[in-house]
């Protein structure tokens, strides 16, 4: 069982930040798909507090380059302990606030480096898991946002 909770929110593209940076060739990619689908299948994962994207940063500069200005986000609390964040070989725990660094300033990760990881009654699964397919068109997405607020999915 997922012990995270989360909220749906549909949020600002220009309040959302990155901690990594991207890798061209998964942005071209990912940037084919959510075109040809028309659609972004899966929502982002940022934190509540900082919105600091913690899984979903290829998403997110596909829709930039695409036009959109809101994406759908789950909101989860980033402080809390049954998230824990690895080196992407998981020999190493990183240090959320580093991360929330990385997310405020120039200097962002290399791409893939941190892995988002949450504590389940099965274990450790990837924060991916509790991204709920939202099928959500472009269209939506490249409305404007409500006056800075952000809008529930749910």
């Amino acid at each position: 069982m997922n012990t995270i909770t989360f909220r749906l929110k549909l949020v600002d593209i220009q309040k959302l930040r990155e901690h990594e940076e991207t890798d061209p060739g998964r942005l071209r990619r990912i940037l084919a798909a959510i075109e040809a689908d028309c659609v972004l299948k899966n929502p982002l994962v940022a934190d509540y507090r900082t919105l600091v994207i913690l899984d979903g940063v290829h998403r997110l500069n596909a829709l930039r380059l695409i036009g959109c200005l809101v994406a759908p986000v789950c909101l989860v609390n980033y402080m809390s302990d049954d998230i824990v964040v690895y080196s992407k070989d998981h020999s190493t725990i990183i240090n959320k606030r580093d991360v929330i660094l990385a997310g405020f300033s120039d200097k962002k990760f290399p791409p893939r480096t941190t892995w988002h990881m949450i504590r389940t009654d099965e274990g450790l699964q990837h924060i991916s898991s509790i991204e709920i397919p939202v099928n959500l068109p472009l269209a939506i997405c490249r409305q404007n946002p409500t006056m800075g607020n952000m809008r529930s999915l749910g």
